[in-house]
């Protein structure tokens, strides 16, 4: 099969192009810019393009199908090319549900936690050689790449992102997997630049339920209001299991869960997470994984990339980063930071860098987000705002919208650097959230 990917350097997208790659098929594609880790994975399997750029002659009525990323535009000279010749295009998640619809497709779902289950359920079923195909977005201990697709497997898991499928598809991709199996974890209001109404973004989740095979399985969170209402009121023949936060423990800054043998140690930590293990067990039960060997698996889980990851501990100091920049992610990441380390003092750093983040109307979601800290800073670019053509944001209407007294407020990076470097990290848990990378900083400096 010959496939041509439009965007190929995209993160979803480079890794479903390696794995067609290895399953045999003729990949080329075609990018404006490609940075590492996808530079360097492309090119160790020969698929990285010659030259950057869009290239139109690489367009012939010989491809199979052309599959087209997110990140590129309505008029991409490569995509005007493939609708005149009349060649199948595919977003990604389309293309996914072609490899895997003989397969049984589990598909985790929610404004937040999706890819940290998705993680839970893959390292499980990893430690116990369970082989299954997936899609995952993070980089994974112990798999090469984040995405698998083979023509044996039984099981296909997939994490199911809301956002757009590409420029001309403008379905949320989890609307196209059709599971049989599926979760959600939480909602909360995301990607206004896409669902302007917070009613509008919760229709996507109603119609994900629904989109469940007759008789498919849907495990959801009941300590969230919002997934308990859609899928409890959703009359689809599906069955439905609930999930709650377990019981557990912390001691020393170590958190323990309640097992029937015993407490066991967790190298993850926060209710948030402890509410993504209930779930991901529950979806390992469904796909043959008894209780006593998902704990067994389960203790030696230490995170999804950039998910409340260490980047540095002494006796005195510890260091996090995480993706957390939806007001719900915040709460929940510094709320588990500080009762993780309660005899510390937490220093919540937080960049607004998404479209949402960004938008004066939207920054009121992020009220007492940053409450559970002792000291809290928040960092944006101005230059960031204005690339992403919206309204200019004030450091004011920041301040109104956390409505905390002693927030610190950063636009400069190196002021942000230096502020930093002044500070007694003696005693001191320093957590980092963002999506972007705070105008450059460099992590290891803390180390």
């Amino acid at each position: 099969m010959k496939l041509h990917f439009i965007a190929i350097g995209g993160s979803a997208m480079h890794n479903l192009a390696i794995a067609l790659h290895q399953k045999g098929y003729q990949i080329s594609g075609s990018d404006d810019t490609i940075h590492n880790p996808s530079k360097a994975r492309l090119e160790k399997y020969g698929l990285l393009p010659e030259a950057f750029g869009w290239f139109p002659e690489k367009i012939h009525a010989g491809l199979d199908a052309v599959i087209l990323g997110m990140h590129a535009k309505q008029d991409n000279p490569e995509l005007v090319k493939a609708q005149e010749l009349g060649v199948k295009i595919y977003s990604y998640p389309e293309f996914l549900y072609e490899q895997s619809k003989d397969k049984t497709r589990v598909v985790i779902g929610g404004s937040h936690g999706k890819t940290t289950i998705t993680s839970m359920v893959l390292h499980v079923l990893n430690y116990h050689d369970r082989d299954v195909d997936y899609m995952v977005g993070a980089q994974l201990e112990g798999f090469e790449t984040m995405v698998k697709l083979t023509e044996d497997n039984d099981f296909i898991v997939l994490e199911g992102d809301e956002y757009l499928s590409s420029p001309i598809d403008l379905r949320p991709k989890f609307h196209l997997y059709k599971p049989n199996i599926a979760l959600i974890s939480g909602i909360a209001w995301d990607h206004i630049n896409v669902f302007p109404t917070y009613e509008n973004y919760v229709e996507q989740f109603k119609l994900f339920t629904n989109s469940l095979t007759n008789g498919g399985i849907m495990v959801y969170n009941e300590e969230d209001a919002a997934v308990k209402s859609v899928v409890e009121s959703s009359e689809h023949v599906i069955k439905k299991y609930p999930y709650t936060t377990p019981n557990y423990s912390i001691t020393d800054g170590v958190t323990y869960l309640d097992t029937p043998e015993g407490a066991m140690p967790l190298e993850v930590f926060g209710e948030h997470n402890l509410q993504n293990l209930a779930g991901a067990k529950w979806i390992c039960q469904h796909m043959g994984i008894d209780e006593e060997d998902f704990y067994e698996a389960i203790s030696s889980f230490a995170g999804a990339s950039k998910r409340l990851e260490k980047i540095s501990e002494n006796d005195s100091t510890v260091v996090f980063k995480d993706f957390a920049h939806s007001p719900s992610k915040v709460k929940a990441t510094t709320e588990a930071v500080k009762k993780q380390y309660q005899n510390r003092r937490v220093l919540a750093c937080l960049e607004l860098h998404t479209y949402s983040s960004l938008n004066a109307t939207f920054l009121e979601e992020y009220r007492g987000a940053l409450d559970a800290a002792d000291k809290a800073v928040v960092f944006y670019s101005p230059d960031a705002v204005a690339i992403k053509r919206l309204n200019p944001v004030e450091k004011e209407q920041i301040a109104a919208a956390f409505q905390r007294e002693d927030l610190e407020i950063f636009t400069s990076p190196e002021e942000f650097r230096e502020h930093l470097q002044r500070e007694n990290l003696q005693d001191t848990a320093l957590l980092f959230m963002s999506s972007g990378n705070y105008g450059g900083i460099d992590f290891t400096m803390f180390a």
